[in-house]
């Protein structure tokens, strides 16, 4: 008898029902619901640094010109929007880890559809976030106002 640890592969048998078809498609939504998460993790991050060295910046000018650390607004919108661009990044990488496992070997059966490779609007809606990210991470980066 050979250890079910030694390969993940044997660890458990994957029967092609439809009840373990139906339990695919719910994890398959589970992890596209786990990925707008994250976007709207990401997206608040991102809007959230612009806004908060936007503002600090426009107070600075006006009514405190005498602060003790000038910078900081600068450096807490990069970092946030940094964090934000970054939390979008990894989050794709992680979707697209978890599609590809949920295709392959014995899901393959279970999916149905593994032949098929559609694009969620995930991917584009991801893309179009992360160089809106870097176009305010330059945008701070650079002053531009």
């Amino acid at each position: 008898m050979s250890d079910p640890q030694a390969d993940p592969a044997q660890r458990f048998e994957v029967r092609v029902t439809a009840d373990s078809h139906f339990a695919w498609l719910r994890t398959r939504l589970a992890v596209e619901r786990t990925m707008m998460a994250y976007m709207r993790t990401a997206v608040s991050l991102i809007a959230f640094g612009f806004t908060l060295f936007q503002f600090l910046q426009r107070y600075q000018e006006g009514v405190a010109r005498d602060v003790r650390f000038p910078y900081a607004a600068w450096y807490l919108g990069l970092a946030l929007i940094f964090c934000g661009v970054l939390a979008a990044a990894v989050s794709l990488y992680e979707y697209q880890r978890m599609i590809n496992y949920m295709r392959s070997g014995p899901f393959a059966a279970v999916a149905a559809a593994a032949s098929e490779r559609r694009r969620t609007p995930l991917y584009a809606i991801t893309g179009v976030l992360i160089l809106i990210g870097i176009f305010a991470f330059v945008a701070v980066l650079l002053g531009i106002e």
